[in-house]
């Protein structure tokens, strides 16, 4: 029932619009902050791998301790890029309600990571209201670009599709 109000109702869709601009506006200026300023990621990734998450004398997330120490420190330059221009897209997409579910989808794996880097912050709150955005779908964006997009989007990808299906039975036909 609360799952139909979510992806149904234009009254859900106004809310959503609100915690959708706010959540966006911290992702938006997080990203730009970095963007503009000199961030870089080696030196939240080294003090990850030097505090890594414990529970007692045992890591809780050693494989992702090991991937930090493995793949994004030797890449701390494409982790910097990707970081500061991905909170900043995903805050712009939230915003401009396009792709909405993608927005809130990756911006979910970014707060993932930093809460697994061990970092608290506001990314529990930042998952919760991105959970209610991924949960009603494209009614999320309803107030937003998606209004106009999904549906291009949705009849491009059908013309294409439609395309190929004709293409395979005249494939047939002559065969």
């Amino acid at each position: 029932m609360f799952g139909q109000f979510l992806r149904n109702h234009s009254i859900s869709a106004g809310i959503l619009l609100f915690l959708r601009v706010y959540l966006g506006w911290a992702w938006l200026t997080a990203g730009w902050s970095k963007i503009t300023g000199d961030f870089h990621a080696g030196g939240y990734l080294q003090g990850s791998v030097s505090n890594p998450v414990l529970q007692g004398e045992a890591m809780i997330y050693p494989n992702y301790v090991a991937f930090l120490e493995r793949f994004a420190i030797p890449n701390a330059e494409i982790f910097s890029f990707m970081v500061a221009w991905g909170e900043f897209l995903v805050g712009l997409g939230l915003i401009l309600g396009v792709l909405t579910t993608a927005a809130a989808f990756f911006g979910v794996m970014m707060n993932f990571a930093f809460m697994f880097a061990g970092t608290i912050s506001t990314n529990p709150w930042m998952l919760l209201i991105s959970m209610f955005i991924l949960a009603a779908g494209a009614n999320a964006g309803r107030y937003g670009g998606d209004r106009w997009v999904l549906p291009y989007l949705r009849q491009l990808f059908m013309r294409k599709s439609g395309n190929s299906m004709l293409e395979e039975k005249k494939v047939i036909k002559v065969a």
